[in-house]
């Protein structure tokens, strides 16, 4: 049974390292059972993107939630009338 490869659309990526900072990476790709030093490079930068995304998109999310909350609360409606006899009928149920 072959398997299709997904053809993805390529793109280049270049950047200049210190020599420390080569050995360094090249180092820990080794260390760490990467097949090169360019797997470990855009394996660890793919993770750590996406870890820093999930977390933004987390803290956005979360100050959304306050916001409308927060608007709720100080922008609610006036009570209509079936809610008034509702919590009256209540009230009376429990005196």
């Amino acid at each position: 049974m072959a398997t299709k490869e997904l053809k993805q659309e390529k793109a280049r990526f270049d950047t200049r390292l210190s020599k420390e900072q080569k050995v360094l990476f090249e180092r820990a790709a080794q260390m760490g059972g990467y097949r090169s030093l360019t797997d470990f490079v855009v394996l660890t930068v793919q993770e750590k993107a996406k870890e820093i995304i999930s977390e933004k998109e987390q803290i956005l999310a979360s100050e959304k939630d306050s916001e409308l909350f927060f608007n709720a609360i100080t922008h609610s409606p006036k009570a209509n009338e079936n809610l008034i006899n509702a919590a009256n009928e209540y009230k009376a149920l429990l005196s």
